[in-house]
This record gives structure tokens, sequence and C-alpha cells, in this order.
């Protein structure tokens, strides 16, 4: 069962939309799933359904709503990837954490939940959910080959609660001395763990996406099972 619900921005400029799946059984724990530059789309909202099924209500917020609400987007033609990057330059990734910090309070204070709630990010989501772990109070949080993070390891020291990673080596968008710098930075991190997946290129968990690898999506996916089973149950 999912449902749109919407949910009042910290600053009080409005609200914003977010896509919401419930699991069968509640209580039960939250995630909060982070877009893409593509928005809450249809490969969003299958993620959602799928931790559903695997028993958690699933949170996806619309992030893109400051810039234009509804955005709704695939990785299929050139069209639709210029319009992804354009507001993905427009966006404000401050703002979009306080957004994902007023997810994170609507979904532990939703009468379903049993109050624990984790986090998971795709490419622009991967780094928002690095954020995520240093700047809010989430329980677990994991990325997929986020953009960025290495220009922002000064803030790995706030991360208090755990953090996975996943790199895939050879990520058009992110390249290998970037990867060197997240290693060197966050595997003496007690908190952060780090999977390198060999061979495989940005957004290879996407689903239905151009570059995905369903060997490296299912490692990477049972590996987020398993941590959100450990940190959230």
């Amino acid at each position: 069962m999912s449902d749109t619900l919407t949910i009042p921005a910290k600053d009080g400029s409005g609200r914003f939309a977010a896509y919401v799946a419930m699991p069968e059984r509640t209580p039960a724990p939250a995630i909060v799933a982070i877009q893409e530059i593509f928005g809450v789309n249809a490969g969003m909202r299958r993620i959602c359904d799928d931790l559903a099924a695997q028993g958690y209500i699933a949170w996806a917020p619309d992030l893109f709503w400051r810039i234009q609400p509804g955005i709704d987007l695939t990785d299929q033609t050139e069209a639709e990837w210029q319009q992804a990057f354009d507001l993905f330059n427009k966006f404000d990734a401050d703002k979009g954490i306080e957004d994902i910090a007023a997810t994170i309070a609507a979904a532990r204070r939703h009468p379903k939940s049993n109050g624990r709630v984790g986090a998971v990010g795709y490419c622009l989501g991967g780094l928002l959910a690095y954020l995520t772990a240093a700047r809010t109070d989430v329980d677990a949080s994991v990325g997929y080959y986020g953009v960025g993070i290495h220009e922002r390891l000064g803030e790995k020291d706030a991360i208090g609660r755990p953090l996975l990673l996943h790199i895939a080596e050879e990520d058009g968008f992110v390249d290998k001395d970037a990867q060197k710098q997240m290693h060197d930075a966050l595997d003496p991190h007690p908190l952060v763990t780090l999977h390198d997946y060999p061979g495989v290129d940005h957004a290879f968990a996407r689903p239905n996406g151009t570059t995905r690898n369903e060997n490296a999506a299912k490692l990477a996916d049972q590996r987020t099972i398993d941590f959100f089973a450990e940190h959230l149950r």
C-alpha cells in the first residue's frame, strides 16, 4: 500500500510531498529513500515498494520541490539528462538536508512507526545520505555511488551513527582520486564501512538504469538489507 503525504518544511517556507510505501505489518522501522537527480520517479517508487516488502515504512521526499515540485524523469533520453543536470545545479544541498531531517521527524512521529529511522540515497542522494549521517539524528544511513562526498570529508567527525557507502570503481562521476580520498578519510572511522564494486559504473543499482549491473546491484542491495536489519530492527 502506498500514499502521498505532505511534510512541513523546517524553515516555514511551505510543505513538500513524500511518496510513502507501507509494509503489511506495523509498527515498523522507517527508511527515507533519497532521490537521484531525476526526482521521485518510477525507480525511486520501486525502491520504496521493495523496502516496504521487506517490512519498512519507506518515505521518498520530493527534494526538488523548492525548484519545481513533482519532477519525474528517467535516464533514457538526452533531454531528460539535461533537465536533471539543470535541477542539480540549482539544488541547495543544505536545504535538502533540512527537508530530509523534516522527513525523518515525520517518519518517527508516524503512528505506525516503531520510532527507528534509516536513510538510503543514490547518486545525489548518496551524497545526501552521507550528510544525513553527519547532520541529523538518523539511526543508520546507506549511500550508493555518492557524488561529491570527497569534497565534504571535513564533516566525517560529526558522524555518530552507522554509515555504509557503496562505491563504483569505474564511476564516471567519482574518479579514482576521489575514491582514494574517501577511503583514506573514512576507512579509519569506526562507524563507516565502504564497499568497492570493481568494473561497474555509476548507478549500477538503478532500477531499469542504462548502467545497471545485476550482480553488483544484488550484492550491494543484500549488504544494505543486512545493514538495516542490524541497525533498525
